[in-house]
């Protein structure tokens, strides 16, 4: 058996439509999992058309006019996850792989909405973070999408020691490192510098990773983040916790764009994502790049196999 993947198409004025039928296309992602597209026909049609492949298996969930509203778009993007949620929790699929959507646009239809993360979480009650899975690398956030002012605020001990167990239990049973290493960035400039530049460090990091170490996890930290992710690269742990959006993102982005994926932790299925936006710009001239959807995919059926031994 291979396992079954409910694949959101996206955005339909984005990439999405078509970086999902070129990735499901592969050779590669056809020898390793089924997929079932979450969509509207007219718009994958057109897509698989621009690229040159066939129509993947599809369960429609909206067909689109031609002209369309903002809001339209983003509450059918929206729709679209939904659909793959109730795949999986209904038992018909093993794990979701999503299409990028725009914050924006399901913004204008679901008001404050924030992201696919926040998004499954609430659906399915779980407490989750966010990871970017690399060849190289992985980061974990311990804030997800926040305002830069507010990350100093946001952050707790409480939050930290969430995020340090829950990497570590989901390295184990998802990723088969059985003694995972874990390494927590500092939150200012050399990790506060013994307190001259920010007691973060010392107030809210310090006691979380000490209690960590006390039930048995390996952490290193806090560690000033521009000295620590060049070693986290070359294999120093295994995970990196970063405390805020970009301090996690962009190293993930500049080593290994095209195969690092975004996953959603602590849900109770896999949930994957290629690690980019809806790339409206270049939407419908079939140039880009299926090879992040690829990665995505990949990743989904490797984490829904050490889910489930029998598939």
């Amino acid at each position: 058996m291979k396992p079954r993947v409910a694949v959101s198409m996206g955005d339909p004025a984005g990439v999405g439509p078509e970086v999902v039928v070129a990735a499901l296309g592969d050779p590669r992602v056809l020898a390793a999992l089924e997929p079932l597209v979450l969509g509207d026909r007219m718009v994958l049609e057109r897509a698989a058309a621009l690229r040159g492949v066939a129509v993947p298996p599809l369960r429609e969930v909206t067909r689109l006019g031609e002209r369309l509203s903002e809001r339209d778009l983003g509450a059918a993007a929206l729709g679209y996850v939904d659909a793959g949620i109730e795949e999986v929790q209904r038992g018909a699929a093993d794990a979701l792989c999503t299409a990028p959507l725009s914050k924006h646009r399901v913004s204008l239809a679901v008001p404050g909405f924030q992201g696919h993360t926040e998004h499954l979480a609430a659906r399915t009650g779980a407490r989750v973070a966010m990871m970017m899975a690399g060849p190289r690398l992985r980061v974990v956030l311990a804030t997800n999408h926040l305002a830069l002012a507010e990350v100093p605020r946001r952050l707790t001990s409480e939050q930290v020691g969430f995020v340090l167990r829950l990497t570590a239990r989901e390295l184990i049973q998802r990723f088969g490192i059985a003694e995972p290493r874990i390494a927590v960035c500092g939150l200012n400039p050399h990790a506060g510098d013994g307190g001259l530049f920010g007691d973060e460090e010392a107030r809210l990091l310090k006691p979380a990773i000490d209690e960590a170490r006390r039930e048995g996890l390996f952490v290193l930290g806090p560690l000033a983040a521009d000295g620590l992710f060049p070693r986290a690269a070359v294999g120093a742990c295994d995970a990196v916790i970063a405390l805020y959006h970009d301090q996690g993102l962009i190293p993930a982005k500049l080593l290994d764009f095209r195969e690092t994926v975004n996953v959603t932790l602590g849900l109770p299925f896999p949930r994957t994502s290629p690690d980019h936006g809806t790339a409206d710009d270049i939407a419908g001239q079939g140039i880009a790049d299926a090879e992040p959807m690829v990665s995505a995919l990949l990743l989904a059926a490797r984490l829904a196999r050490a889910a489930d031994p029998h598939l």
